[in-house]
């Protein structure tokens, strides 16, 4: 499998994200949307940007591990925030919080400020995109 991080020079530099990679072989795994929901399907961390970012990015590495993959294997992120502001005005926890995940891997990432989320208590929504290696794989079912 390859995966080819894409640093256009006619572009500005990204910092936290990555402008995009091209991928070939493996396996292709879909992340379904999350929210900062716990095992029993509550949302936690109410009125908390940074506490529900990271249960939203844990709920996203059970997917992958599930899937026979690690969070670095996601190669796009799409952030759906319902106040962009406060999500600015947290950017340096949410950056700890993210690096916890992800370490220095940056997918190529968007983020959008939406007007309501399903669960009325979620602040954010984050869905991806991952390509796994078949030796990730084997036991997946």
């Amino acid at each position: 499998m390859m995966k080819e991080l894409l640093k256009p020079s006619a572009l500005v530099k990204p910092i936290g994200y990555s402008h995009g990679y091209v991928t070939q072989g493996g396996r292709t795994v879909y992340l379904a949307g999350q929210v900062s929901f716990d095992s029993a399907g509550r949302v936690v961390h109410v009125g908390d940007i940074v506490g529900q970012f990271g249960q939203a990015l844990e709920n996203l590495s059970l997917v992958m591990q599930e899937a026979g993959g690690a969070m670095t294997d996601i190669v796009k992120l799409n952030i759906f925030v319902k106040d962009k502001d406060d999500y600015k005005r947290h950017m340096k926890e949410i950056g700890a919080v993210y690096r916890d995940h992800f370490g220095n891997h940056y997918p190529a990432m968007t983020l959008v400020e939406v007007s309501s989320l399903f669960e009325d208590e979620a602040l954010l929504e984050i869905e991806g995109i991952a390509n796994l290696d078949f030796a990730d794989s084997e036991g997946l079912r």
